[in-house]
């Protein structure tokens, strides 16, 4: 098998699926075929995502969720299964992170608020959704959760974000052995820097210092990630759980150093 027709027909919940990558990976499941539940917190964002995946000729529903809401998660997940009569598989894209300071001066408020989102949204999406894809006696069943390098390795002054993605990660691998033996596969994606809406309040400088640290040099577009969801949705990926997959340009490879090439045919 070399296409990705193996995804038509499934139904797959997206969190966050209003703006950035999990706008991406909406539209991206639905051209293929999937019946996509749009589920964000800005319900004029998700709506007008779902409006473009059906002009495209695709199948999508609107549902509000705060992912860092128990009861919100499950009616989310209700919802689904009560307009499509099962789930395949879920996204756990929503997320959110703070501008960057050292452990000392991050306020509970903060901590609550970053953990609530990002690490307990996650957990609830696999909660609920995994129990929904077990009822539905999927063939194909799948749990994906956003993460991030952030799950691997840290960085100064993020250490909520740094701290709920490696949290991500633990509950996938986790997770992964719950339901292998169920036909459920279960990975995070990890996402080094992406050229999403977040990027259009920053100065150029600052973006320009994290392309800087990308050897591809340019940031990850968006659709680049719901490529890699896509595959990992289908059944071409079924042998491959548990895993944290980076997505980053070569970012956490290693440290870029200025030498010359010995060949003058070649430009470094």
């Amino acid at each position: 098998m070399t296409d990705f027709t193996s995804v038509a027909g499934k139904v797959a919940i997206v969190t966050g699926a209003g703006s950035g990558m999990g706008k991406a990976m909406a539209k991206t499941f639905a051209a293929n075929g999937m019946k996509v539940v749009v589920a964000d917190i800005n319900e004029e964002n998700g709506s007008k995502v779902v409006q473009d995946i059906v002009d495209a000729g695709g199948e999508a529903i609107f549902v509000y969720a705060d992912v860092s809401n128990e009861e919100s998660v499950k009616n989310m997940v209700d919802i689904t299964v009560a307009t499509y009569g099962k789930l395949d598989g879920i996204v756990n894209n929503a997320g959110m992170g703070l501008p960057n300071q050292p452990v000392h001066e991050i306020g509970m408020e903060q901590y609550e608020m970053v953990v609530g989102i990002d690490q307990t949204g996650v957990f609830l999406g696999m909660k609920y959704g995994a129990e929904a894809i077990l009822k539905s006696k999927s063939k194909g069943g799948f749990i994906l959760s956003t993460c991030s390098t952030a799950g691997y390795i840290g960085t100064e002054g993020m250490a909520l974000y740094t701290l709920a993605k490696h949290a991500v990660l633990g509950m996938t691998k986790t997770a992964a052995l719950d339901y292998a033996k169920h036909n459920i596969t279960v990975n995070a994606i990890c996402p080094g820097t992406v050229n999403t809406e977040i990027w259009g309040y920053a100065p150029q400088e600052y973006i320009d210092s994290f392309v800087s640290a990308v050897p591809v040099g340019r940031l990850a577009e968006p659709q680049e990630v719901a490529n890699l969801a896509l595959f990992l949705a289908s059944d071409l990926a079924r042998y491959i759980t548990g895993q944290g997959i980076i997505i980053d340009g070569g970012m956490t490879v290693g440290g870029m150093a200025e030498f010359e090439w010995g060949d003058p045919e070649i430009d470094r």
